[in-house]
């Protein structure tokens, strides 16, 4: 599986530029290298999460263009980043609460495919608004669009760790590893973990994540470290068609526990960055 990995992805390789922006010690980006892997429940999920944790949280909904964040908890938000992108709201002014799972949002605009296109000084201001707001907060989820676009790598620069999601799926695996790959150009592949997603089992999970570090390890000398997997649950769906969060509607099931378990990994995580950043 390793090799056809790399076949699939081993085309010359392009030089992407990532802006130099300084990183916040308390925001994590949830990534994946392609759509449909449950990037952005797990987003959701970790938030709320986090929250029931007893931290103050901020989701953030970066992927310009194709949000669904408000859809998948059944918001319709009367701010949103549109608003800021075109200049009639600062970033501030259009966070709302969601009380059901007791953090902030910042929602996207769906349909808006000008958004994925942002001029460079639109997106280094939006960037640079996140990082003030980033303040308030004790964790920032930054749910990025799928792949490694301009967007993708300058949102993804601003986070301490960056949390790819991908399945067994071969077309899953594929991509990312090409998210690896092309983000290891860029400079971003050092804060890369791994989780995995909808995992038939913690064996099969494992087996996922040695198939992706095998490939890392072969091709691109790196390591990328499992934070967790997610095991597969009907349940998941549920609560997605009902447009309620998994940890209200079904707190017990297999995958809230596991991305709960994921949640006390970040907070790990996330002292031991802000130790290291005040000890440099």
């Amino acid at each position: 599986m390793s090799d056809s990995i790399t076949k699939m992805t081993d085309k010359p390789k392009s030089k992407l530029s990532t802006p130099s922006a300084s990183r916040g010690t308390n925001t994590i980006a949830v990534a994946s290298g392609k759509g449909g892997v449950g990037k952005t429940w797990f987003s959701i999920t970790l938030s709320h999460a986090l929250a029931k944790a007893g931290k103050k949280v901020l989701l953030f909904d970066g992927d310009l263009g194709l949000a669904n964040i408000d859809v998948q908890l059944g918001l319709m938000p009367k701010r949103d980043l549109n608003d800021v992108i075109r200049g009639r709201l600062g970033l501030d002014k259009v966070i709302q609460p969601y009380p059901e799972g007791g953090f902030d949002i910042i929602a996207g605009r769906s349909g808006q495919a000008a958004l994925s296109a942002l001029p460079s000084q639109r997106l280094s201001l939006l960037r640079d608004q996140l990082l003030d707001v980033a303040h308030n907060y004790d964790v920032v989820i930054l749910d990025l669009g799928a792949g490694v676009d301009r967007t993708v790598r300058m949102l993804s620069a601003t986070a301490v760790r960056t949390l790819l999601v991908t399945t067994d799926e071969p077309t899953s695996l594929t991509d990312a590893y090409a998210f690896i790959k092309l983000g290891s150009t860029a400079g971003m592949s050092k804060n890369v973990g791994i989780v995995i997603n909808q995992a038939t089992s913690e064996s099969e999970g494992e087996k996922t994540y040695k198939t992706l570090l095998k490939a890392c390890e072969n091709f691109l000398r790196l390591k990328p470290p499992m934070v967790g997997m997610v095991r597969h649950d009907k349940k998941v769906k549920e609560s997605i068609r009902h447009q309620s969060p998994i940890l209200t509607r079904s707190p017990n099931a297999d995958a809230a526990e596991d991305v709960e378990k994921i949640a006390k990994i970040v907070i790990k995580d996330l002292a031991n960055k802000a130790k290291q950043a005040a000890s440099a």
